[in-house]
């Protein structure tokens, strides 16, 4: 029996965990609980404990299980932690690595997976520091799904409930799942590049794109967790780098293609980065102010998804990105061909996508398109790992 370790942090969301135990219960996986202090504000032990048939752990300074080191056994035996609620607080608390109480030293001495279901008011969802928290917590491995949308107890709306238990109870099974896929990649090597590039134009300014790295960012981290050795060239991003992960990093397109190609050989390319395809021929001093606008005069940048399509060091399977505002899965196609790209992921960026938290993608190949709806970039790069591991 698969087991889990499900930790009921503070907010009114809390109730909900009784769902999530009951639901797992029922898929034949064994639920051990730990109430915070603030959970067992909103839910009680002994709720907890019917419905999990286990007694259920709430303070660190218990003398019979710490006698034991409880708090190690109970951060190893189970195959999953789960964090639902995941508050802000216990967010937080797991991305500085913090041990105050026995939920945050379980959570830092574990040694299995982690799966954080966030819940809290919008704005705090939305804060700068609690998506920096979020950035780091995958960055290390630790898998955080997207809140829901929708009214919450607060009498806001917006993102920031706590997904539906059998939305959650699916990622505890994927995640359950996915402990047979850690080593599917072992042994290949697999170039991913990310981000934007930066073209100067004089010494204090440059061309660039609205790029974030997310997307290519969770490529890599999801691809490093199925065992490959993975080689992240990175233009300009402010994100931490994923857990077992190389990471370059890189400003121009020409940088940035020299860096590929040094890479090589590699079994898979993941070409996720918005390379510029121009830069500017840069000033030596940074132009000033005169009569008119100055004129800039443009040059091709290096085509990386080309070069790689036509390197007598071709990956086994090439995977470019297409962004487009129009017409995606036509330009898309085109480019498949074009560039000897063995797939295309094509995804529309004229709305929030560029910086934002997800994605809609069409998957183009040489038989046919597959589209997913849209979706976490961090279920996309999920996703996208398992296809390319099943391609080999």
């Amino acid at each position: 029996m698969k087991r889990i370790l499900l930790i009921v942090g503070g907010g009114i969301a809390a109730y909900k965990a009784c769902e999530i135990i009951r639901l797992a219960r029922k898929a034949g996986i064994g639920v051990r609980c730990v109430l915070t202090d603030g959970g067992a504000h909103f839910v009680t032990p002994m709720t907890l404990a019917a419905l999990s048939e286990n007694p259920v752990h709430t303070s660190l300074w218990d003398l019979k299980d710490e006698a034991e080191m409880g708090h190690i056994q109970l951060s190893r035996e189970a195959d999953l932690v789960v964090v639902a609620p995941a508050t802000a607080d216990l967010l937080a608390k797991m991305a500085g690595g913090i041990a105050d109480d026995l939920a945050t030293t379980l959570l830092l001495a574990t040694d299995k997976p982690v799966l954080a279901a966030p819940a809290m008011n919008v704005r705090m969802w939305q804060h700068a520091a609690t998506q920096r928290n979020v950035a780091t917590l995958r960055g290390d491995g630790v898998t955080v799904m997207a809140p829901d949308e929708g009214a919450m107890a607060c009498g806001e709306y917006g993102p920031g409930r706590l997904p539906e238990p059998p939305a959650i109870l699916a990622a505890i099974e994927r995640a359950l799942d996915g402990g047979d896929d850690r080593e599917r990649l072992a042994g290949r090597h697999i170039l991913v590049t990310a981000g934007p590039t930066h073209e100067p134009i004089d010494p204090v300014r440059y061309i660039a794109n609205r790029s974030s790295g997310r997307q290519g960012y969770a490529i890599a981290g999801a691809l490093a967790r199925m065992g490959a050795r993975v080689t992240l060239v990175s233009g300009p991003v402010s994100l931490p780098v994923p857990a077992g992960v190389d990471r370059i990093e890189v400003e121009t397109a020409r940088e940035m293609a020299n860096a590929v190609a040094a890479a090589l050989p590699a079994d898979v390319a993941v070409m996720v980065a918005a390379v510029a395809d121009w830069h500017v021929e840069e000033a030596a001093h940074k132009i000033k102010k005169g009569d008119g606008a100055p004129s800039l005069s443009l040059v091709e940048n290096p085509d990386i998804l080309q070069m790689l399509g036509n390197s007598p060091k071709r990956p086994k399977l090439l995977i470019g990105f297409a962004a487009e505002t129009q017409e995606v899965i036509a330009h898309a196609t085109e480019k498949r061909a074009r560039k000897n790209a063995d797939w295309i992921v094509a995804n529309d960026v004229s709305g929030d996508v560029m910086g934002g938290d997800a994605n809609s993608v069409h998957i183009v190949t040489e038989t046919g398109v597959e589209s997913w709806d849209r979706l976490d970039k961090h279920e996309v790069a999920r996703r996208l790992a398992e296809r390319i591991a099943d391609a080999l």
